[in-house]
């Protein structure tokens, strides 16, 4: 005769009862992922995004100065940033442009934060000083001889925070770098300058 308050219905064993969750947990990540693989897809189709382009549309030098130890200069650049997206917006919240010799970064500047709407061609003005900066005996040896020809090769490379909008959704930070390499800058005035195109990463 069963005691008061016990029960007849056997209890499942514990494993049993965790054991279920399993297949339902594993079917709706596979379906998580698949909708998530086809809003990325559906994205794609609709937006077609292609990539940001950068250049370096024409490049000089003044006041360079270079002594045993140190380079001063200016260099003045006129860089391209081109969106071709029809449905993007980009938003640029920090962009530095710094100025490289023989791996040495020489030169720095800022640029202050904009925004590109969709097929929009920016032209940026930047003049990334060198003031005093220290220099080994190499590259100073590199630098009298550039001097001396008339022209020097350069690396300029820029490095921006970026965010993307479609519609009325904006996403998350992203990084923006390009490389510009070579870029050759003239010492004469009269020398015409080549554009340069850069590797853009993202």
């Amino acid at each position: 005769m069963p005691r008061p308050g016990t029960s007849h219905d056997p209890q499942p064993p514990l494993g049993r009862r965790g054991s279920g969750l399993l297949p339902c947990i594993a079917i709706s990540t596979l379906v998580l992922s698949i909708l998530v693989g086809l809003a990325i897809l559906i994205f794609w189709l609709t937006v077609r995004p292609a990539p940001l382009e950068f250049s370096v549309d024409d490049a000089s030098i003044h006041g360079f100065n270079l002594t045993a130890k140190e380079l001063n200069a200016t260099f003045n650049l006129t860089l391209r940033a081109d969106n071709p997206n029809h449905r993007i917006r980009v938003y640029y919240d920090s962009v530095n442009i710094t100025v490289w010799y023989s791996d040495q970064m020489v030169a720095f500047s800022e640029v202050a934060p904009f925004h590109q709407s969709h097929r929009n061609v920016r032209t940026i003005d930047v003049d990334p000083v060198a003031k005093s900066v220290p220099l080994v005996a190499s590259v100073v040896d590199n630098l009298k001889h550039d001097r001396s020809a008339g022209a020097v090769e350069l690396e300029v490379r820029v490095r921006a925070r970026i965010r993307f909008k479609v519609g009325l959704a904006k996403t998350k930070h992203y990084t923006l770098r390009a490389y510009c390499s070579p870029v050759v800058v003239h010492f004469s005035s009269s020398a015409r300058f080549e554009r340069n195109y850069c590797d853009v990463d993202i």
